[in-house]
């Protein structure tokens, strides 16, 4: 997000100065302190530096926004944004995992119901750490912020996680399912991937790692792997979800191949709240027009305030 932010700001003022411009993104990249950002974090929950964006996932056969995933950012008040990759691992070694999920499973609550009130139901899915599937408390809490709520509420995990402590993850992800939580297996195929807990898993979604979605149409063996993993979750009665999907070409490839979701920058990349419920107007407004509106397609200004 940060390097597209960058480019944006780049042409903008190579427009102004009519002349190339260079910005080399290592000189303001600050080195993240992984004590630092333990120390800081919980004070960064309670303050409100954490937020979220949304992506949303079109169904391929009824060109519908069918749900989003809520992806949570860290807006340092003396650091430029940091991304989940810099502070979800010191989250979870500082124990601060659980309050950071349920901080986030607050919000997606509070914005699924803007959503509504804008006549879209839509499912919300959260990413969980594996640590947290073995976590009683947190499994505790979750289950009753939903049961008080009745919100729409997915759940992300990689089959990583579930190895730690398969018989407990087994158990609790049935306890979700059975709240009526929607459980998804993220990434699959990037890790590794075992039809033993595949099989186990009460998951009604696959989302099909982007490594393989990436370079689909230009590989000879990618489309073999999607096309068998497509076969393979739908034997298994779970929809799938292709990730990283930035052209029309691999849109339409998935589509032959019978994938039923996509998700990736030729829809949206990871918005606000309030730039989302713009999409979701807009893309409600132009039923007969081809909804896949590509993020290269529309303005920097779009961008800028989302």
């Amino acid at each position: 997000m940060r390097l597209i932010e960058e480019a944006e700001g780049a042409l903008e003022d190579a427009r102004s100065a009519h002349q190339p411009v260079v910005r080399d993104l290592s000189v303001c990249t600050p080195t993240f302190d992984r004590q630092t950002l333990t120390r800081e974090m919980p004070a960064a929950i309670v303050n409100g530096e954490m937020f979220l964006q949304y992506q949303p996932k079109v169904h391929v056969r009824e060109q519908q926004i069918s749900s989003a995933e809520a992806l949570v950012r860290w807006q340092h008040p003396k650091r430029v944004l940091i991304l989940p990759g810099d502070f979800i691992t010191v989250a979870e070694q500082a124990q601060q995992i659980a309050a950071l999920t349920l901080w986030t499973l607050d919000e997606v609550i509070r914005d699924q119901k803007i959503l509504a009130t804008d006549g879209h139901d839509l499912t919300i899915f959260i990413n969980i750490s594996g640590q947290l599937l073995s976590d009683k408390d947190f499994v505790e809490a979750t289950c009753a912020k939903i049961h008080n709520c009745g919100a729409k509420i997915g759940f992300e995990i990689t089959e990583t996680a579930v190895i730690r402590d398969p018989e407990c993850a087994i158990a609790n992800l049935q306890i979700f399912a059975d709240r009526g939580i929607v459980i998804a297996i993220d990434d699959y195929g990037a890790g590794l991937s075992s039809l033993a807990y595949l099989k186990q898993l009460p998951a009604r979604e696959l989302k099909i790692d982007k490594m393989f979605v990436l370079q689909l149409t230009s590989s000879n063996r990618d489309p073999l792997i999607v096309r068998s993993t497509i076969d393979l979750a739908h034997a298994l009665d779970m929809e799938v979800t292709a990730e990283g999907v930035e052209t029309q070409a691999a849109m339409a490839l998935l589509s032959v191949m019978g994938c039923d979701m996509v998700q990736g920058y030729l829809i949206s990349r990871p918005i606000s709240i309030d730039a989302f419920r713009r999409f979701l107007h807009e893309y409600r407004a132009r039923p007969a027009e081809d909804a896949r509106q590509s993020m290269f397609k529309r303005p920097a200004t779009f961008w800028k305030s989302a």
